[in-house]
């Protein structure tokens, strides 16, 4: 018999992460290494774990993440919102808790471009007036 698999997408910033959910023992692993080993900081840890707390699934999935693009927050965010998507394909009664906590809606902000005649986007060169 074959096992249930379920698979989202999510992007955050320039980060686009791919999660794929089965059944088994908690193993939660991004781009092969487990989820402490990629994302350094103890709170990038608990924003991708989050939908799994909310939904109190903890220990009971196995959750296999590919993330390319961006840095280690924007990849964060976008496992984040993969692992919700990829829950609500699982078990549709998820989807309010997720909604309400906010953890479906896809971050729409983006860098801004730099403009020219400034150094960033907003930043300007000093004003000098003699």
């Amino acid at each position: 018999m074959e096992k249930e698999v379920f698979a989202a997408t999510g992007r955050r910033k320039t980060a686009v992460a791919r999660a794929v959910i089965t059944a088994g023992d908690g193993k939660f692993t991004i781009n092969g290494r487990s989820v402490d080993e990629y994302l350094l900081r103890d709170t990038l840890v608990e924003l991708a774990q989050k939908p799994l707390l909310v939904t109190e699934t903890m220990g009971s999935l196995n959750i296999r993440c590919t993330t390319r693009g961006g840095g280690s927050t924007g990849q964060a965010g976008a496992v984040r919102l993969a692992l919700s998507r990829a829950l609500v394909l699982m078990n549709p009664d998820f989807r309010p808790t997720l909604r309400d906590g906010g953890y479906l809606t896809r971050d729409a902000r983006e860098v801004e471009r730099k403009k020219y005649g400034h150094p960033k986007a907003r930043k300007r060169y000093q004003y000098s007036k003699r």
